[in-house]
């Protein structure tokens, strides 16, 4: 049991402290990001019980409805709602960056949670592919979800351009994501190169929210200087 929570646990927790030490103008509160971590857990089990009735009922079982509406935007929507109605507001999240921290959370508390709950029914022998897949991906889709979030909350245009990019691009990912992984026999040709464009994605973001970060606060600071000068 110790091990299985280990290695269900050790993958959220290594990526998220990855995205979370990339923060290079002062560490979001832990009790924050540690809270939009729970919600994101917490997310799993409606959810899955979303899920469960549409597959009892057999409706929307086909592969396009399955991936795209079913799996890929069901659950990045509840991220997205997450994130907004949580810490999009919250005083704490003061730069573009901190988008990257609090979609990485909310996303890695997630597929932590399912990774828990699939190695307890399956067993450890899946804890390696899960580490190189699901937990990842996930986390990827919520960098990408932070980064549009980070750049609406921080520009005076088109605001809800990209709140709306914020949950329609990953949504489409994790669709194609789950597309690969129903209606392949030989997933893993296609899988393959499809993580490798999503971590390249999500690292392009994660560099372009850090920019962002760093002319935000440029300008606050000049900002503060001319104030400071008319005075």
């Amino acid at each position: 049991m110790l091990g299985i929570l280990s290695a269900g646990v050790a993958p959220g927790i290594a990526l998220l402290s990855y995205f979370y030490l990339k923060d290079q103008y002062g560490s979001e509160p832990i009790p924050i990001v540690l809270k939009t971590f729970l919600f994101g857990a917490i997310m799993v089990f409606p959810i899955a019980f979303i899920q469960y009735i549409f597959k009892v009922e057999d409706i929307g079982q086909m592969g396009v409805i399955n991936a795209f509406a079913l799996t890929g935007f069901l659950e990045e929507f509840f991220k997205w709602f997450i994130l907004i109605y949580t810490v999009y507001q919250h005083v704490a999240f003061d730069e573009p960056y901190d988008g990257i921290v609090y979609g990485a959370s909310v996303s890695l508390g997630f597929a932590t949670a399912e990774n828990l709950v699939f190695l307890l029914e399956n067993g450890m022998e899946h804890a390696l592919g899960r580490a190189i897949l699901p937990v990842p991906s996930h986390a990827l889709f919520g960098v990408i979800m932070g980064f549009y979030i980070g750049k609406g909350k921080f520009t005076t245009l088109g605001k809800r351009k990209w709140l709306a990019l914020s949950l329609i691009i990953p949504f489409l990912l994790h669709g194609i994501y789950d597309y690969i992984l129903l209606n392949f026999q030989q997933w893993i040709i296609m899988i393959l190169p499809f993580m490798i464009f999503l971590w390249w994605l999500g690292l392009r973001k994660v560099k372009k929210a850090r920019a962002l970060s760093t002319i935000h606060f440029q300008n606050e600071f000049h900002l503060k200087k001319a104030g400071m000068t008319t005075k």
